[in-house]
């Protein structure tokens, strides 16, 4: 009796992490990921690869309020110890820094989840 399975061939974490963050195709690094601001294509216009079956839920957002979060956090403090401004315009600056950082981060961090679930093979991939 031969056993012939063979293991599915391994996909490299690292490169379609840098693909998802920019948006791309984890597997060609061509085609678009998404066609509008969150919406996951069907497939890669360029070498067809399914993404139908991707799920990333919340992980994106969680993951956009975390660095957001704590880079803002960080922020408020160094500009409030070092510079003393109006609570005004602080509160008006860093809503203005939050609500921009987080409409730049959020596709880039769907993108990443959905290349990390491609190259581990999660969710029908």
């Amino acid at each position: 009796m031969t056993d012939s399975y063979a293991p599915p061939q391994e996909r490299p974490l690292g490169q379609a992490i840098g693909r998802g963050l920019r948006t791309k195709c984890p597997n060609c690094g061509k085609g678009k990921l998404l066609h509008s601001y969150l919406k996951v294509n069907d497939s890669c216009s360029e070498c067809g690869e399914d993404f139908s079956h991707q799920r990333a839920d919340d992980g994106p957002a969680y993951l956009t309020i975390l660095l957001v979060g704590h880079v803002l956090g960080f922020a408020l403090h160094i500009l409030y110890v070092q510079f003393r401004p109006e609570p005004l315009t602080l509160a008006l600056v860093l809503t203005a820094v939050t609500v921009s950082a987080s409409l730049f981060l959020l596709p880039r961090m769907k993108g990443l989840v959905v290349a990390y679930q491609w190259a581990k093979r999660m969710h029908g991939f």
